[in-house]
């Protein structure tokens, strides 16, 4: 054992064998591609802190077998037991094709290619709520699996993907986290499921690019809509500064603000803020 890796041999878990980066390499990274380098580490304190400080040539992916210091949104901590998971990010510059305000959609269309995948690979239904987390549904509850952060550096946008795959409930971080194994997937090997959200993300990636960064051009707005758990429900914005606006999620904009009609018959768009569900959407009472 090299003094980086985990507490315990590298196998000290059956359950969760290490990644195969000599195999993901193989599968992901070919001429013409958006992949252009794939490193695993055993451990690592932030994906994105590394990227970041790391710079480089887009289509850089760095995965990290366990994060000691992984960060969401609001600064909010991200932890997880080695081999858990997938905690990963991406390098992507998008470059002058695509103007820079649309580039705060790439958070979202994360997002969507992350919850499309999983829902084929892992065979679970996975829901997003505006802006960056992903949802599953455990026990008839839903519950938080996982979270998307965006950072700007330089000419790019390093993306930080978090995925609780095989957390057991005694293992979760608060009540409200699930994973893909408490939500029944059907599989939980990570090798193909971290193939199946690179693809993915490469997928959605290249079609908002080649449309110029326009998120309804390219489906990426229609399909955020049609799989966001918030819209349709009476939800709580809790906005930086610390006011609130509550209201019916009725839309994401062309921005990828979310639209909430408030009690006073007004449509107010937010930007950027934690919202708390308060209500279920109206089609599923």
């Amino acid at each position: 054992m090299t003094p980086s890796e985990p507490s315990g041999n590298r196998w000290s878990d059956l359950d969760r064998p290490p990644l195969n980066a000599t195999a993901l390499r193989r599968g992901l990274l070919r001429p013409g591609g958006l992949w252009t380098s794939l490193d695993v580490v055993p451990r690592t304190g932030s994906t994105n802190s590394d990227l970041v400080a790391a710079g480089g040539a887009e289509g850089a992916v760095l995965v990290a077998e366990e994060q000691s210091a992984g960060r969401g949104r609001l600064d909010r901590t991200w932890s997880a037991p080695p081999r858990s998971g997938l905690f990963f990010s991406v390098r992507l510059v998008p470059g002058p094709g695509v103007p820079a305000e649309r580039w705060g959609w790439l958070p979202l269309l994360a997002g969507v290619a992350t919850a499309t995948a999983l829902s084929r690979a892992a065979g679970v239904d996975t829901a997003l709520k505006w802006p960056n987390d992903l949802l599953v549904t455990v026990d008839g509850v839903e519950r938080k699996a996982g979270g998307i952060l965006a950072e700007r550096s330089g000419d790019s946008v390093v993306v930080g993907i978090g995925i609780n795959v095989s957390l057991r409930a005694d293992e979760l971080p608060v009540p409200t986290a699930g994973s893909l194994a408490l939500a029944g997937a059907k599989a939980v090997d990570r090798d193909p499921l971290l193939r199946a959200v690179l693809r993915s993300l490469e997928e959605w990636y290249e079609q908002w690019r080649r449309a110029g960064g326009d998120p309804a051009r390219c489906g990426l707005q229609e399909t955020y809509a049609a799989g966001c758990a918030t819209l349709g429900r009476t939800v709580r914005a809790e906005l930086p500064g610390g006011g609130e606006l509550v209201g019916e999620a009725v839309a994401v904009d062309g921005d990828g603000r979310l639209v909430l009609a408030t009690a006073a018959g007004v449509q107010e768009p937010v930007g950027a803020g934690d919202i708390v569900h308060l209500r279920p959407a109206q089609s599923q009472e």
